[in-house]
């Protein structure tokens, strides 16, 4: 799998909680819908730390083995 980093997570807009982020104070992962080169992803409690971006394909996968428990 091969993954872009955005340095500065901040100077993109429109990051949203992930649906599978818990309610806890602090333990959110944040999602970026519609960025071209795939899916960043950051931590909520860093916004100006780095984000990863994901191949759709890669976080497809992620998310189907998270939702089946493997």
């Amino acid at each position: 799998m091969s993954e872009l980093t955005i340095s500065d997570a901040s100077a993109l807009s429109g990051w949203r909680k992930s649906s599978y982020s818990g309610n806890e104070s602090g333990s959110c992962v944040e999602i970026l819908d519609g960025y071209l080169s795939g899916v960043p992803v950051r931590d909520s409690k860093n916004p100006h730390g780095p984000a990863l971006v994901f191949t759709a394909a890669s976080w497809s996968s992620f998310i189907t083995t998270f939702r089946t428990g493997r």
